[in-house]
């Protein structure tokens, strides 16, 4: 089909589009009657709650929806070039409705008109393969007659231009040998292998630290901007991440439920919402609710010279050998790490990605035990030393020392009911309760939670990210421990939930005096849920202090650039 263009033609049209799944009185619509237009070398952002339809709509495009999509409307695309565009509106371009091609016809647009970046990339990537590879068969599907050589060039020029390391080696390397921030960069040097005009990137940033989101950030605007010479790139950014989408984004697209509420430049949506749900979106900030510390609370948990190490790797150098009498020296993760958690008090704990924050966490739960990992120092729980302690004083002691995960979907059985999930850990520490009083305990942490009876018989996959997360967190309640340890509870969660969950975590330590060790890259988060932050680079601490006294006057150059980064992304 083709149609009189003029300079506002846009690049991709949403006319109408449905998508829903099911027959009858049973379909339901996750995405009703969508018009979006994303204009050439434009930023649109589409934002949402959990299940609104953000990555289905970006899906769309691709025809890379779930089996069973029923879909209806129009998708129409329209390549015009840069140059092109500044040609008179006489001209007259080829578009096309993309749901109507054949499936040979709409494989030739994916990934060389149309490209994408997965959310996660270490399951997007194959394992079996190199990461060059991958990108070399991405060049050569598209292109079958390109030399290899030529090929293996553009892979590793595109590896440099997304900022890997070393790109030379790491075009041989395979996706587990990255960092989650190099995955990414190797997502977006793939996805840019046959200069798409229309980048669709669903939630790129959302398992990275502040500083690598802003550095992925940095990137796909200056590779839109160096597209501008060619054809141009348009990029569609799908993201629960508000602060994000302000710095990044043109215009902006809100969805709930399928449902367009409302559109327009970024600017206009987050200052003057038009929409009270669009409102109550932009404003889901959390909010820092806690009391203080009580002068002589008693210390609940305590590390002392805490270090935690792993074997080294044998050196690719010829000239270093090791014997079979001497090994390589340890791989130390966590250096003289001291601090004190008082009853009722919280202790955010940031860094970027590899910075010992998790080994942190784990170390204090007394997890790395059974790995390779070699703990020294002292943790001292409820006033035990956790090293000295044999397997079973440790299990007893293990109701008063919990943790709640991040993603809740990989932490909860999927096998088990939510009854059994809550009262596992009953049946360990209080075998002796009838099953009257086991049902009866756990039914009232899941109203401390938010939930009812209806939730006892179901299982994880029946609920929403913020109700598994909730779960979660009864699970851990529910043996009434007293410290906590919060690994990225909130991370997996879209703003407003995340709002929520935060809320709950924050009364349920007012009524019970829980103190929390909080693990996050999100500053936001840590601010509203801290009284004292630990910064911690290359596993040592590098700034400990009072929450606001330490973000508002951090001392170190290493802190002044995580929250600069914070404050930008």
């Amino acid at each position: 089909m083709s149609e009189q263009l003029t300079l506002a033609t846009p690049l991709l049209r949403y006319d109408n589009l449905s998508i829903s799944f099911g027959s009858g009185r049973r379909e339901k619509f996750a995405v009703k009657n969508l018009n979006l237009d994303i204009g050439v070398g434009e930023r649109v952002a589409l934002v949402g709650e959990s299940g609104s339809g953000k990555t289905l709509s970006a899906l769309a495009p691709l025809r890379l929806l779930p089996e069973g999509a029923k879909v209806g409307g129009t998708l129409i695309w329209t390549p015009v070039s840069a140059k092109q565009t500044e040609l008179t509106p006489a001209y007259t371009p080829q578009s096309t409705d993309l749901l109507t091609l054949s499936e040979p016809a709409i494989r030739e647009i994916r990934g060389r008109d149309i490209a994408m970046i997965f959310q996660e990339p270490m399951t997007a990537l194959n394992p079996l393969f190199t990461i060059g590879n991958q990108i070399v068969e991405a060049v050569l599907v598209h292109a079958p007659l390109t030399p290899k050589a030529e090929c293996i060039e553009k892979a590793i020029a595109l590896l440099r231009k997304t900022g890997i390391p070393e790109p030379e080696r790491r075009f041989y390397s395979y996706p587990h040998q990255l960092s989650g921030g190099q995955r990414q960069r190797a997502m977006i040097a793939m996805a840019l292998a046959c200069k798409p005009r229309l980048l669709i990137a669903d939630e790129p940033t959302t398992a990275l630290d502040v500083s690598l989101r802003m550095q992925i950030l940095e990137l796909l605007i200056e590779l839109q901007a160096e597209a501008k010479a060619d054809q141009g790139m348009s990029i569609l950014l799908i993201t629960h991440d508000l602060n994000l989408v302000r710095h990044f984004a043109e215009r902006v697209a809100v969805l709930n439920q399928g449902n367009l509420m409302e559109c327009g430049a970024t600017k206009q949506v987050f200052e003057h919402p038009e929409n009270t749900y669009t409102e109550a979106l932009v404003n889901s900030k959390p909010v820092r609710a806690l009391l203080p510390v009580m002068p002589l609370a008693p210390v609940l948990l305590s590390t002392d010279n805490l270090h935690v190490s792993y074997p080294g790797s044998k050196s690719g150098n010829p000239l270093q050998l090791f014997s079979l009498f001497k090994k390589p020296p340890r791989h130390t993760v966590l250096k003289k790490v001291q601090f004190e958690l008082r009853q009722g008090q919280t202790i955010g704990v940031i860094g970027e990605s590899g910075s010992g924050k998790t080994t942190l966490g784990m170390a204090i739960l007394g997890l790395l035990g059974d790995s390779a990992a070699e703990v020294g120092g002292t943790v001292n729980v409820l006033g035990s030393d956790w090293q000295a302690l044999d397997s079973a004083a440790r299990r007893n002691l293990r109701s008063s020392l919990q943790v709640i995960f991040q993603d809740p979907f990989g932490s909860l059985s999927p096998r088990m009911t939510v009854l059994q999930i809550v009262s596992e850990g009953l049946d360990v520490h209080f075998p002796k309760l009838s099953s009257a009083e086991r049902e009866g305990r756990v039914l009232d942490m899941l109203k401390e939670v938010g939930l009812d009876r209806s939730a006892l018989q179901r299982y994880p996959h029946e609920f929403s990210g913020g109700q598994r997360q909730r779960i979660a967190i009864a699970r851990a309640l529910v043996l009434r421990p007293q410290i906590l340890v919060l690994d990225e509870p909130t991370s997996a969660l879209d703003v407003s939930i995340q709002k929520q969950v935060l809320a709950l975590l924050t009364e349920l330590q007012k009524k019970y005096n829980l103190a929390y060790v909080m693990i996050s890259h999100d500053l936001a988060v840590i601010r509203a849920m801290s009284h004292q932050i630990m910064v911690l680079k290359e596993g040592k601490v590098v700034e400990f202090g009072e929450t606001e006294a330490l973000i508002t006057h951090p001392k170190q150059a290493y802190t002044k650039q995580l929250f600069n980064a914070a404050e930008m992304t």
